[in-house]
């Protein structure tokens, strides 16, 4: 049997096509009883809208593109949750692809969206080359979450303010105590800023010279060898601040390795409150990065673009709490 057509839903609740199509836009300037009596009609017939039809007809495919710098991260998914919710009551779809396999099989990662003919853009998390999506941003409305590289003009960006949970962390453990306190570091500008807060913190209190930052590539591997290495020194640190929750947790495994007790010999914090923090036998104290209203803002950025296209990129930041739990305590030595 034939699907049935917007034709037979006008015939089946004994309405012209034109108001049919008008209930299916979400119009206010339909009166109640034909709404229900065309609403009535779609489901009984079981009627879907033919969306590349409608395509043609408004020249809009109602999608986003979301392209996600790490599918392995967390964090990312409260962003999308929080992106999801306002782009779905806005009647729009996401399409996700993921950054990494793209360059690594050395496609341009926006090609796909492109070819699909999305009606806007949204970058989650870092790309090596920010740049490139200028010329993106002068056909389709672009925004970038959750990282604070460069972008070319006419692009958002909506994120956490890094430098500012930095400084909570660092503050929350200087209160605790502790002076020689380490950063496990991360990249990109995000990883700089994260970096920037400790450091300005830890030199505003007079550890400067106490300070220590140790490189890494933001996974848990790299948070366990980072921590190892900062555990060898013969000055070794009593608390160790990570710049994400993976990290963190890294670090937590190699301060167990090594026979120090946290948070009585060394006390670990993290940062992103992803739900990894929050795992009971883990409950690591963290800085909640607020990734679900930056992923909203982000939604509410891409949709004031689509109502009023044109103007300068704006930046949003999020305001970061701190969430203390049982990874943390007053030193002791």
């Amino acid at each position: 049997m034939r699907p049935p057509t917007i034709r037979d839903v006008a015939e089946h609740a004994g309405v012209s096509k034109s108001l049919v199509s008008l209930v299916l836009r979400g119009s206010e300037q339909v009166r109640p009883e034909k709404r229900e009596a065309v609403l009535r009609a779609v489901r009984e017939l079981g009627y879907r809208p033919n969306a590349a039809a409608r395509s043609l007809s408004e020249q809009r495919t109602r999608t986003v593109g979301v392209l996600l710098h790490d599918l392995r991260n967390p964090w990312y998914v409260d962003l999308l949750d929080g992106l999801n919710s306002l782009l779905h009551a806005g009647g729009l779809h996401m399409l996700l692809a993921d950054a990494r396999l793209n360059r690594r099989t050395g496609q341009d990662p926006t090609g796909p969206f492109q070819n699909l003919g999305v009606d806007g853009l949204v970058v989650v998390g870092t790309l090596p080359d920010p740049a490139a999506l200028g010329p993106v941003a002068e056909r389709i409305p672009v925004v970038l979450a959750g990282a604070r590289e460069p972008v070319p003009p006419g692009v958002d960006v909506v994120a956490g303010d890094d430098e500012k949970g930095a400084r909570l962390v660092t503050e929350h453990l200087i209160g605790l105590g502790h002076r020689r306190i380490a950063h496990i570091a991360g990249y990109g500008a995000v990883g700089d800023l994260r970096r920037r807060g400790f450091e300005a913190t830890m030199r505003e209190h007079g550890l400067a010279d106490l300070a220590v930052v140790e490189p890494s590539d933001m996974t848990e591997e790299g948070g366990y060898r980072g921590t190892v290495r900062l555990l060898s020194r013969p000055d070794r640190p009593t608390a160790v601040f990570a710049v994400n929750d993976i990290a963190g947790v890294g670090a937590l495994s190699a301060a167990g390795e090594l026979g120090l007790r946290v948070p009585h010999e060394l006390s670990v914090a993290g940062y992103d409150n992803t739900s990894i923090s929050r795992l009971r036998h883990l409950w690591l104290t963290t800085v909640d990065n607020a990734g679900h209203e930056v992923g909203r803002r982000a939604a509410r950025c891409l949709l004031d673009r689509l109502e009023a296209a044109g103007g300068e990129g704006r930046l949003r930041l999020a305001v970061p709490t701190l969430e203390i739990r049982g990874t943390t305590a007053a030193v002791t030595d």
